[in-house]
């Protein structure tokens, strides 16, 4: 079964760019493409699509707000929201994984990453851009307060998992690098969503970032 896709991008060229590297991918099918914030929230809500690929910068809502309306907390129902963007500032990185956003890349990032995000988030993992990451949870855990410890303390296993989690890998690089299975790699990534409180793969990261147990390379 193909993983439907909305492209919201305000640049023609870029969004037909987008289409058709994503059109190219055998289990890939663009369903929707919307060329501002307002189309790409009513496109997505109607179409329930499995991943919306959206741009920072749209006129009428920008990717940040798109992404907080289909992903965000409140959302009962969320969607899987990858935000792509020119811009590498902090603030957008920040602004759009608060708002539930499944992945961060940069529009140089290539074809290849691209199409891994789109799996990834519709898959339930994240992907961020590797240099992203780095400079991004670095700068949060310089900024933001060490929290609180879970109640039920984290196996040696749920470290380990962490960490990888941290670093970026999906569940199947995780499976492989522990020489454990799938369903395990899947069962550990849950508890630590339990234990931790957090929404997805990228609060797990900021988590072990702001705990000090990662530091940025």
């Amino acid at each position: 079964m193909s993983i439907r896709v909305v492209v919201a991008d305000d640049q023609d060229l870029v969004r037909a760019g987008l289409v058709m590297i994503l059109g190219a991918q055998p289990d890939l099918e663009v369903v929707g493409e919307a060329a501002d914030g307002l189309a790409a929230l009513d496109l997505a809500t109607r179409l329930r699509p499995d991943v919306v690929l959206v741009d920072i910068r749209m006129p009428g809502l920008d990717g940040v707000e798109v992404t907080r309306r289909l992903a965000g907390p409140e959302v009962a129902d969320p969607l899987a929201v990858v935000v792509i963007t020119t811009f590498d500032l902090d603030e957008y990185v920040l602004g759009a994984l608060r708002a539930g956003a499944r992945g961060f890349l940069l529009k140089d990032a290539g074809p290849e990453l691209l199409v891994q995000a789109i799996h990834a988030a519709a898959n339930g993992d994240a992907l961020i851009a590797p240099n992203v990451t780095r400079r991004l949870l670095a700068t949060l855990a310089d900024r933001a307060p060490v929290p609180v410890q879970p109640t039920d303390p984290l196996t040696e296993r749920e470290e380990e998992v962490l960490a990888l989690v941290a670093r970026g890998r999906t569940n199947a690089e995780i499976a492989t690098e522990l020489f454990v299975g799938l369903s395990t790699v899947k069962t550990h990534v849950a508890s630590l969503l339990a234990k931790l409180g957090a929404r997805n793969r990228v609060e797990i990261a900021i988590w072990a970032y702001d705990t000090r147990r990662m530091r940025a390379s």
